[in-house]
């Protein structure tokens, strides 16, 4: 039988550490039965530490690190770390909004771990981590261009990738479409179209409802 957090106790703790940290964190809130604290990102290592180290927290395991693409926004990515402790059974995401210039402190002194949840991050979104031992792509290919989990990146990417057979090598190439992208309506059969399609103004009138709901 599955166990779940008590989240009075994830809001109890959320007050305590903002109120041991009122610098570092910026806003705690209990969300889907796990506890975000909004903190400043030039604080993360620091605070980390203070979350591995004090007996209430324990938070000794990086599950993940991981961020998100605001356009719109000044500061444009929340960069997200999420942790766990396996003495309390309690979880805690902490997130951190960070402008497109502006670095980010590295943890992989206090979780080695981290280096790879870094390298994947800048690699997806640009990010970079200040202190990383080996901030190199992860995912993606050497001379990729671009970060693909940016929402401006786009879909088709800017280069292909394939096999040459001539030459006996992989070669890199614009992307070229032969077509322009079609536009769907996805509407239902059932629902008919909101236009005439070429041909049909040449056939007879029926009686029934139309597009518009009439008869």
């Amino acid at each position: 039988m599955a166990v779940y957090p008590d989240p009075q106790a994830l809001a109890e703790l959320g007050e305590m550490i903002a109120a041991r940290r009122p610098n570092d964190v910026l806003k705690s809130e209990v969300a889907f039965g796990e506890l975000t604290l909004t903190v400043h990102a030039q604080s993360i290592v620091a605070l980390v530490q203070a979350l591995r180290d004090d007996p209430a927290c324990r938070f000794s395991t990086l599950v993940d690190i991981t961020a998100v693409d605001h356009p719109e926004r000044p500061a444009r990515f929340d960069v997200v770390w999420h942790f766990l402790s396996m003495y309390t059974n309690q979880r805690i995401r902490l997130k951190a909004a960070v402008r497109e210039d502006e670095l980010v402190p590295s943890i992989t002194g206090l979780m080695p771990c981290a280096n790879w949840f870094e390298r994947e991050v800048f690699d997806m979104f640009g990010i970079l981590f200040s202190g990383h031992p080996d901030l190199r792509r992860l995912l993606s290919d050497y001379g990729f261009r671009g970060h693909p989990l940016r929402k401006d990146f786009p879909t088709t990417g800017y280069l292909e990738v394939r096999w040459d057979d001539a030459e006996k090598r992989v070669v890199y190439e614009p992307v070229d479409l032969v077509q322009e992208y079609r536009q769907f309506d996805f509407l239902s059969p059932w629902e008919g179209a909101k236009y005439v399609l070429p041909g049909d103004e040449k056939a007879p009138a029926t009686t029934g409802v139309t597009a518009e709901g009439k008869k």
